[in-house]
């Protein structure tokens, strides 16, 4: 199962790395990393088959925001799925992930055993 995590925090790489090291040398997940939106749009874009089952997106990221790229991946790839994740979770922006698509919502601290769960069921 491949997996983009884009958050504009650098940190986040290290974190998932750690997080999913052994779901990551079983070869059950690889995760690709983009620093904001527009790079994971490009990518996304430059792809024929760019072969991604689900998308985790930050909310608050400079230039396109999370809830901007979960719109965009839902018109120009609706086969992917979107977990967004938001440490400023209020109701508005959870009505706005909802209704633009978002497969989850999830609040930062991560729960990443909680996450690990969701995304192997996906």
């Amino acid at each position: 199962m491949k997996i983009m995590v884009v958050d504009d925090e650098p940190d986040v790489q290290i974190l998932f790395k750690q997080k999913f090291r052994k779901e990551i040398r079983a070869g059950k997940i690889t995760i690709d990393f983009a620093l904001s939106a527009k790079e994971a749009l490009d990518y996304l874009n430059s792809q024929e088959d760019h072969h991604f089952v689900l998308v985790l997106s930050d909310i608050n990221m400079p230039g396109i925001s999370g809830i901007e790229l979960l719109k965009i991946i839902k018109q120009k790839f609706p086969e992917l799925r979107v977990f967004i994740i938001t440490a400023y979770g209020d109701e508005e922006t959870y009505r706005l992930a909802i209704e633009y698509g978002a497969d989850d919502y999830l609040n930062k601290p991560v729960e990443f055993e909680r996450l690990k769960q969701k995304i192997l069921q996906a």
